[in-house]
């Protein structure tokens, strides 16, 4: 790892700072709840909406289809991101009964 300095004071490193969202990614085959780390001060669109053919979850579950069985559960799973149809932060997520 390095580090510089600006005349500033200033300091850069090679490290980046990222915090841990937890979502749930929907993918054309599969729903996955895990984190996805996204960069201090940015959006989880941010992330995204990145280049990179794959998006990192870590401490993913893999769900069948009734959303509540568990099918693999991983410390990190690479989901390309051709494949994903939707991504909720769970922090977003309310919960509705069944007479809403």
């Amino acid at each position: 790892m390095s580090i510089e300095f600006d005349p500033k004071g200033k300091f850069f490193t090679d490290i980046i700072t990222k915090e841990a969202v937890s979502a749930l990614v929907q993918t054309t085959t599969h729903l996955l709840r895990g984190h996805i780390h996204v960069r201090q001060d940015a959006r989880l669109k941010d992330e995204l909406d990145l280049e990179e053919p794959f998006l990192a979850v870590t401490d993913a579950k893999i769900l069948a289809a009734d959303g509540q069985t568990v099918l693999y559960d991983t410390g990190f799973v690479a989901v390309q991101r051709s494949q994903i149809i939707w991504v909720i932060a769970e922090r977003d997520l309310t919960q509705k009964s069944e007479t809403e």
